[in-house]
């Protein structure tokens, strides 16, 4: 079974593109999209996870994982579910015992709707914080620890960095305690200066977490100078790393050589969506959510003359 919680309105057996309040699904492994029938209630579906959840990861300090996905934007709900089962078989191949759980915001499914969908991404991201992360992290015994993480792609970042600054900013969730472990951008649709220590924008983002880590590739080119020029957005965190200062929370994770050395085919976007379909980085997902070794000690990570970490594929 896969879980998934909706953030868009109904259509037929299905979901619109339209902004909406929350629906869980518990979609069988038979489906190839999501549909209204498959929901269940909230109750239902938190139980389900809370008990795929035990395991996760050999680290003894905890209980279990769950894994947050936030999908980007130009995704239909087939690729969101897709993308889905890619880490959760990519992840459980490294050894991951726990649970990936997706949440769906209402992305259209053409590119030429990137500014309504980061409009609906927005006016969506609360949910992520409000049905997911706050809804497990009060469901937390001393005695039975399940670490929560989140790993975002590209327009999926933002909404994790809006969901988490919205949080903040509404006193029902604000006044509760709530955090997550490990946050993981890959491809991130975010300006590179967002997510320097002091900048307001992220400061909910590393307030709630205890590592945030940004991987990024040079050669991304839905992220180009050329894409974003057009769209009037600054240079990328997905594209270009973060900027300095670097928050002590945050870890920079060039891509661009590996992605180079490796043969991810030449489809459109590849160099902004190969994070799925290599196991290199699913074994470096699987290492930052276990938390046992040092950001610098992955068998997958090798430091650079930049200051950074770059991603290898390991001998």
């Amino acid at each position: 079974m896969d879980y998934v919680f909706v953030a868009r309105g109904k259509r037929g057996d299905g979901f619109s593109n339209e902004p909406s309040a929350s629906h869980f699904l518990a979609v069988p492994e038979s489906a190839s999209t999501l549909a209204w029938h498959q929901r269940i209630s909230k109750s239902a579906w938190t139980k389900a996870i809370l008990v795929e959840a035990e395991g996760g990861t050999p680290n003894p300090n905890t209980k279990g994982d769950i894994l947050f996905y936030v999908h980007g934007f130009n995704n239909s709900q087939a690729k969101v579910l897709e993308r889905h089962r890619k880490i959760k078989n990519g992840l459980r191949h490294q050894g991951f015992k726990g649970v990936v759980v997706s949440f769906d915001w209402p992305s259209a499914d053409t590119a030429l709707n990137y500014l309504e969908d980061r409009e609906d991404a927005k006016l969506s991201a609360f949910r992520l914080v409000k049905d997911g992360v706050a809804t497990f992290s009060a469901l937390q015994q001393p005695d039975c620890r399940i670490d929560l993480h989140i790993l975002a792609h590209s327009m999926g970042c933002y909404v994790v960095r809006e969901a988490f600054d919205d949080a903040d900013d509404r006193a029902r969730i604000a006044g509760k305690s709530w955090s997550v472990s490990q946050i993981m951008l890959a491809a991130a649709d975010l300006s590179v200066d967002s997510l320097s220590e002091g900048n307001p924008k992220s400061s909910s983002l590393y307030r709630h977490c205890v590592r945030l880590t940004n991987y990024y590739n040079p050669l991304d080119d839905a992220l180009s100078i050329s894409a974003v020029k057009r769209l009037g957005v600054a240079p990328r965190a997905g594209r270009n790393g973060m900027a300095d200062p670097k928050h002590r929370k945050g870890v920079n994770v060039y891509c661009g050589k590996h992605f180079k050395d490796s043969d991810f085919g030449r489809g459109p976007n590849v160099g902004h969506t190969w994070y799925f379909d290599d196991p290199v980085f699913m074994e470096d997902v699987f290492q930052t959510i276990s938390g046992q070794l040092d950001r610098a000690e992955f068998r997958t990570r090798v430091p650079t003359d930049q200051g950074n970490l770059a991603l290898i594929k390991p001998l």
